[in-house]
């Protein structure tokens, strides 16, 4: 694994992180998850991205890792990344959703207690949710480091006018935002374009989720929608009319450029990402230990040449939204 400095701070890291919003609930096999875990470590993935509402059900796969650390890797915690996140709902109810002090600090507090951590070292405000003042968003995470249960803060998704506010604040506060957490991929660019540079000027690392597209950058989709895929199902991430004839088309001729470097198409989407210098680490999902181990190949990717990054932009402008 190689590892990459995290904005202007002293940490460092990995290439690529496993983020545990689907496949590590209560819903899944837990003999699954732990053998997803373990390889990771292994393989030298230290950071592992959670957040309160991650499973389903929402907190169990907090409790999940929480089981495998306790009594897998517990001598191992200080080798650890681990962050988490509050902002989106977690049960329905007036105190179960958004960015207030009471819901990230009491958040932050359940987070703790389902993986059986003293601290998160970075724990962020999942979303800018539109209706917290900004201030009291901030000051809640900068308590969060304060009283030791965080050593650093992020935010995620957040648009650029607050993400530039956020810094001011946290700065002035003398608790700088570590991480930056924005969805990016092939096929979407918008954060990209909009916050990378908002990020990169203020110091902040930059971690990118979703680079498959929610696998829509693999070869499942070469032929069309499989039977059993996400997209034929009913998620409210990937929807069957997001497979266009003409996505079809452009997931082909991406899939061609990556045999022609001796990649299978998921290598190259995250290999694309880490071709940013901006970018700090990709976090990937996985379903299997063999799907962990065969994008983990990812890191090890011959740089892009211009031609090939020209390619790739060219066939990703024209079905972007």
């Amino acid at each position: 694994m190689k590892y990459r400095k995290c904005g202007v701070s002293g940490v460092f890291l990995p290439e690529i992180s496993l983020g545990m919003w689907h496949n590590f609930g209560a819903v899944n096999d837990f003999g699954t998850a732990r053998s997803m875990i373990l390889t990771a470590y292994e393989r030298g993935i230290c950071h592992f991205d959670l957040a309160n509402n991650y499973g389903p059900p929402p907190g169990s796969a907090e409790e999940v890792f929480g089981r495998v650390l306790k009594n897998d890797l517990a001598m191992h915690r200080d080798e650890l990344f681990i962050s988490s996140k509050a902002g989106h709902e977690m049960w329905p109810g007036v105190y179960g959703n958004g960015c207030s002090r009471k819901n990230l600090i009491a958040s932050c507090d359940a987070s703790l207690r389902r993986t059986g951590l003293e601290y998160f070292d970075v724990f962020y405000s999942h979303r800018y949710d539109g209706v917290t003042p900004l201030e009291e968003t901030m000051q809640a995470l900068v308590d969060i480091v304060r009283s030791g249960k965080a050593l650093y803060v992020g935010i995620s998704k957040y648009p650029p006018e607050m993400q530039r506010q956020a810094y001011d604040y946290l700065r002035r506060e003398k608790v700088p935002c570590l991480l930056s957490q924005y969805r990016t991929s092939i096929f979407d660019c918008t954060s990209r374009d909009l916050n990378f540079d908002v990020a990169a000027g203020n110091g902040s690392g930059i971690i990118c989720f979703s680079p498959l597209a929610q696998g829509l950058l693999t070869d499942k989709y070469l032929n069309g929608i499989p039977a059993h895929s996400r997209a034929a199902g009913n998620s409210v991430f990937l929807k069957r009319s997001d497979i266009t004839s003409e996505k079809i088309d452009a997931v082909r001729r991406l899939n061609e450029i990556a045999v022609n470097r001796g990649q299978t198409l998921a290598q190259m989407a995250v290999a694309w990402l880490l071709a940013d210098s901006r970018v700090t680490s990709v976090i990937i999902g996985a379903s299997s230990v063999a799907q962990l181990e065969a994008n983990l190949g990812a890191v090890d990717s011959t740089p892009f040449t211009a031609d090939e990054l020209e390619l790739i932009e060219s066939i990703a402008s024209k079905v972007r939204s």
